[in-house]
This record gives structure tokens, sequence and C-alpha cells, in this order.
């Protein structure tokens, strides 16, 4: 009996091995596929036009790839994530507005609605490329930790969690558009033509911005599943399905969800960054609670729990936004709500969970063709 348990383990620890060297095969295979299809085959399929959406799009699947580890991972619903892909936004935004002036002069939206003869104090900051790049993924992460650390100290989750970020959202919107004099107000800052001394007017620039957008999302997802494969990644798991027992066992809760909501946000400035030259143009309108909800929609249809699930996912709803609006202008925000109460009510894993669902009919109705690991050591006893 001993050396039929001791055959029972071997043989579990064989076939966990297997499965972990079959996930990395598939996650290679992923990795592989959607690198040549971002790099080879969307470039020469798809107009300028079309690729600069691509691009758009991207941004929002970066987003996306927080989202899945700190809701599909942690089960923190994220209401707010506008505010750091805002942060991000604003921060590259005003570098190259003060880059596009030149030297001495103030930005136009300035000139036009201010009064004042010199930058502001907290903009001078930004006239350093270095800072501005490193305050894009730092200033969000920054503001993370410190509404996180309160937050999660106060053992403040669920929906509650979910208003207050939210709330978050709501309240920088309405700040940046009260601020006109020095965030352009409801316009945003606009009519970006530089980046980094590139005219991004020029096609062939506005492709670079497009696979720098895409080289970051392929980073942003090895990093996200590298923590999600973890012992951080087990633990923050734990943690969301039973707390107080992750306590109990010696760990701080508030802990792990303070790593998970700031490396989400950190992704979202990242995101907000590099929406800027894509776009051109960052304002309150993309960055409340709209766009925020919009985020957690594009990650709930396709999976919040699987990180192909959440970027492919995040992707379509952004095509469909801009596809069926344009068809339907008043009616595609009535769309976009049911797309996701009927994504909650009846498929809570997503589109993703899909593909698990026919795995676990098959393998019941014995059409797999694997036969099952116990059976022999069954037969055997």
């Amino acid at each position: 009996m001993t050396e039929l348990k001791g055959l029972k383990g071997l043989k579990g620890l064989g076939l966990k091995g297997t499965v972990f060297k079959g996930r990395s095969a598939r996650a290679a295979a992923g990795f592989t596929a959607a690198a040549l299809a971002l790099f080879a085959v969307a470039p020469l399929a798809l107009s300028d036009f079309r690729l600069g959406l691509l691009a758009k799009y991207l941004c929002t699947a970066m987003v996306a790839v927080g989202i899945c580890l700190a809701w599909g991972r942690g089960g923190l619903l994220t209401l707010g994530q506008g505010v750091f892909f805002g942060l991000g936004g604003y921060a590259m935004a005003m570098h190259l507005k003060i880059a596009d002036a030149g030297p001495g002069n103030l930005p136009d939206f300035m000139q036009l609605y201010g009064t004042a003869t010199e930058l502001p104090w907290w903009w001078r900051p930004f006239e350093n490329p270095v800072f501005a790049l490193a305050a894009t993924v730092l200033l969000p992460m920054a503001v993370a930790a410190i509404l996180g650390s309160f937050i999660f100290r106060r053992r403040v989750k669920g929906a509650y969690f979910a208003i207050l970020s939210q709330a978050l959202a709501a309240a920088f919107a309405i700040w940046l558009i009260g601020q006109q004099a020095t965030t352009g107000g409801t316009n945003g800052l606009t009519d970006i033509q530089g980046f980094f001394g590139y005219d991004l007017n020029d096609p062939v620039n506005q492709r670079m911005v497009y696979f720098i957008i895409a080289a970051a999302l392929l980073l942003l997802i090895v990093i996200a599943r590298q923590l999600i494969h973890s012992r951080y990644g087990e633990l923050l798991v734990a943690v969301r399905d039973s707390e107080e027992r992750v306590r109990f066992l010696g760990y701080n809760p508030a802990n792990v969800k303070l790593v998970a909501y700031v490396v989400a946000a950190g992704m979202a400035g990242l995101a907000g960054a590099l929406f800027v030259p894509a776009v051109g143009i960052i304002s309150p309108a993309m960055i409340g609670i709209v766009p925020s909800i919009e985020f957690v929609i594009g990650a709930a249809v396709g999976g919040r729990a699987s990180l192909a699930g959440a970027v492919l996912g995040a992707i379509g709803v952004a095509w469909a936004k801009t596809a069926l609006s344009e068809e339907f202008p008043a009616g595609w925000t009535y769309f976009q709500g049911l797309l996701f109460i009927v994504a909650l009510a009846f498929l809570p894993g997503g589109l993703a969970s899909l593909v698990g669902m026919v795995r676990r009919r098959r393998a019941a109705a014995g059409t797999t063709g694997e036969p099952s690991p116990a059976l022999p050591l069954g037969e055997a006893a």
C-alpha cells in the first residue's frame, strides 16, 4: 500500500508537470500568433486609418489586462480605471503640448483661455521627457497606492469598493473640467502634433506609434501572466475566495490586494499615455464614469479571468462601439449596457469560459479520448 501511495504521488506529479508544460506550450503558441497578427498581418491588411483605430483598441486592451489581474484574479471590481488612464494620458499630453509650443512659449489653449504668462508650477516638471515618461506609469501607481492603502486597510470591499472607485472617476473628471486655464477644461488637451520629435501627421510615424502600442500590450500580457501563475497569483486567488482564512494563516490581505490594484493602475496609466499619440487628444470625456465602465465591460464580455479573453473582449467591444455607434448613435449605449447585463447574468466567465464548458461536457460524455489518470490505479488496487 505504501508503494502504491508513492506511485500515486509520482503519477500525480507527472501529470501535473505535463499539464503545466501543456499550458506553457499553448501560451507560447498563442503569444506567437498574437505577435504575428499584430506585427505582420494587421499592418499589411489594414489601411492607415483602420490601423490607427486598432491602435486605439489596443490601448483599451492594455487596461483590460490590468482589470483581468485585479478583478478576474483578485475579485476587485475596479470601476475607476479611467482615473489612472487619465493620469497617464494627461502626463504624456502635457509634455507633448509643451514640446509643440516650443521653448519659452505657452501651450495654445493657455494663450486662449488663461491669463498666465508662464507655465504653472506643476506643469514645469513635465518639460523633461524622462520625468514625463516615468510619470505616466509611476503617478497612477502612486495615487493607487495611497487610495488603496486607506481602502483595503479599512477592509472596504465588494460593492462599496466599486462605488468608491467609480466616485473617484467622477470627481477626477469634474476637477479637470473646472480647470480650463490649466487643463483645457471640457475640451481637454487637443491638437497634439508631435511625439518626441516625430510628426504625428506623417503616416510612417503613426505606424511607429502603432508598433509601440502593440509591443507594450504584449509586454503587459507577459507581466500579468507571470504574476498570475506565480506564488503571488495563488495568494491573490486565495484572498479573493477566503480573505479571513488567509489572514488566519499570517498574511495581510490588504497588502495582497494593494499590489494588484497598483499594478493595474500602472497598466492603465501606460495605456492612457500611448492613447494620446494614437488619437492626438485626451479629455475628461475619455476618463470619466462611462469610459471606466466600458473598460470593465470589455473584460467581462471576453472573460475577466482569462488574459486572452479580456484582451479580445476589450478589442471586440471597442470595435463594436465604433461600428455600431455609426449606425445607431442613440442606441449604442443601451446595447452596451444590455451586453454587460447578459454577460454577467448568463455567462459570468465571459466568452472565454465557453471553451472550458465544452471541454467539461466532452469529458463528461467520454469523448475526449484521454483515459482517466485514476482508472489504472483503481484497477490495480
